[in-house]
């Protein structure tokens, strides 16, 4: 038997550890799934023969190194930056290794050893980043093969409500972690470069600049800019296009309504709020407003935010209960982020008949033979269930079919690496498909810079 250590059962694991429990008879896999939960890991093996779950400390050394030890190859699932242990066990028994998460600098510094060892550290195989980067690089060589020269990029995601599920006035719920939402764009202005013209967005902007995108069968979004577009500028040899933006997903209207909050500090994770355990919603509110001595915390508010009572931000703001004296916050020592996680948790939570949605769009600009041509590049995938949710599926199946890719020695570059190359993205594109991951490519009259396209406030 091939022995896979799944490290790290939460629920983007699921259709993965899924997806290999399906083939493990066929392909003589046996899985040890590990968790801090045994509870949770013994639910994910779902009592199949090929599986079974440890409990798992991931900062017991002894522990870790004996699991790795017995393993052909280690997925990771941990948070990000509980990888890099792992990864320095992985080099010491010599096993490959597999993570969704963006290569962090200390994972890269372990490139050379990868490589002196014959390892294999695919990272970055998730959904964003993951099938982004497949996805754009199919499209990006198929161009080129045929002698284009890529002159604009554009890439879109978001993790949404499927359509039938979408009951709230914010078009959203979380579908995955609420943090990383109630944070998103802080920590830097967002960088990209538009018609040869580098642009930046300060975070107390960033959700007044928002690009709409038409999905047919689905209607309109809006996308707002990633923190670093730029990143990823030479790794997919784009260091000559004069347009590369990459933006997150979202319905119409929820960036200006988002920024309500971005405008009065509810965002803010630097510093820590008194008596926040005692707090209502109601006095977190108002900690934000300037005292009044007749006025209400909702007059102030539309003062604040300069609404009107009849428009629909106000009706958003009031649909999160956000005015209620009897609720508490029940947080110790929380942080403005953290209370507004707590109070936005309590309206988007996904309920147990709900379904998320995955939204990926591309657009690629290129010359070939002096004319400017386009090819817009759309996916959407709905989850099955709370369990195996789109989110689920479009992490973990292509994290399962890397490793399976892996171990059948199918993909043969060495090193920490992200999947650009044909050998990784080819065979799990084209196996994605059959778990309804499949992007649309429609050839489209060049456009270029629109200013059509941006929203009244670029």
């Amino acid at each position: 038997m091939r022995n896979i250590l799944i490290i790290g059962a939460g629920r983007s694991a699921s259709s993965l550890i899924q997806y290999l429990l399906n083939k493990s008879s066929q392909e003589n896999l046996h899985l040890t799934i590990a968790d801090i939960s045994l509870e949770l890991a013994q639910k994910k093996t779902n009592n199949h023969p090929n599986a079974n779950a440890i409990a798992l400390d991931i900062n017991n050394q002894e522990q870790r190194h004996s699991q790795i030890a017995k393993a052909d190859i280690v997925i990771s699932m941990l948070p990000a930056h509980l990888h890099i242990e792992v990864a320095k066990d992985c080099i010491i028994y010599k096993k490959h290794l597999v993570t969704a998460s963006y290569i962090s600098d200390a994972m890269q510094e372990l490139d050379a050893a990868t490589k002196e060892n014959g390892l294999i550290f695919m990272n970055e195989i998730g959904l964003d980043p993951g099938i982004d980067h497949m996805s754009a690089m199919k499209v990006i060589d198929e161009i080129r093969d045929k002698g284009g020269k890529i002159i604009l990029f554009e890439s879109f995601c978001g993790g949404l409500v499927a359509p039938d599920c979408d009951d709230n006035l914010w078009n959203y719920k979380f579908t995955w972690a609420p943090r990383n939402v109630v944070l998103a764009g802080q920590g830097g202005a967002a960088k990209f470069i538009q018609e040869g013209k580098y642009k930046y967005i300060p975070y107390t902007k960033l959700f007044r600049r928002t690009e709409f995108l038409q999905v047919e069968g689905y209607g309109k979004f809006e996308g707002y800019a990633n923190r670093d577009s730029l990143k990823y500028r030479s790794v997919y040899g784009l260091d000559d296009a004069l347009t590369l933006y990459r933006g997150t997903i979202r319905r119409v209207g929820f960036s200006k309504a988002w920024n309500m909050f971005v405008q009065l500090g509810m965002t803010d994770d630097s510093y820590i709020m008194e008596n926040s355990e005692n707090m209502s919603f109601r006095d977190f509110t108002n900690s934000f407003l300037p005292y009044h001595p007749t006025d209400s915390v909702e007059i102030k508010m539309r003062l604040a935010l300069n609404i009107e009572q009849d428009d629909i931000m106000w009706d958003k703001l009031l649909e999160l209960d956000l005015f209620n004296a009897n609720k508490k916050v029940c947080l110790k020592n929380g942080t403005p982020a953290q209370i507004l996680e707590r109070i936005l948790n309590e309206s988007w939570a996904l309920q147990p008949h709900d379904k998320d949605m995955i939204v990926m769009y591309h657009k690629f600009g290129y010359d070939l033979d002096g004319k400017q041509h386009q090819i817009d590049s759309k996916m959407v995938c709905i989850g099955d269930d709370q369990t195996y949710t789109a989110m689920a599926k479009t992490v973990g199946l292509p994290v399962a079919m890397a490793t399976l890719q892996i171990l059948n020695g199918n993909i043969k570059s060495t090193g920490v690496q992200l999947p650009i190359k044909k050998e990784v993205y080819e065979p799990i594109l084209r196996e994605l498909e059959d778990f309804g991951v499949v992007f649309n490519e429609t050839a489209m009259p060049y456009i270029g810079y629109n200013p059509d396209k941006i929203s009244s406030t670029n």
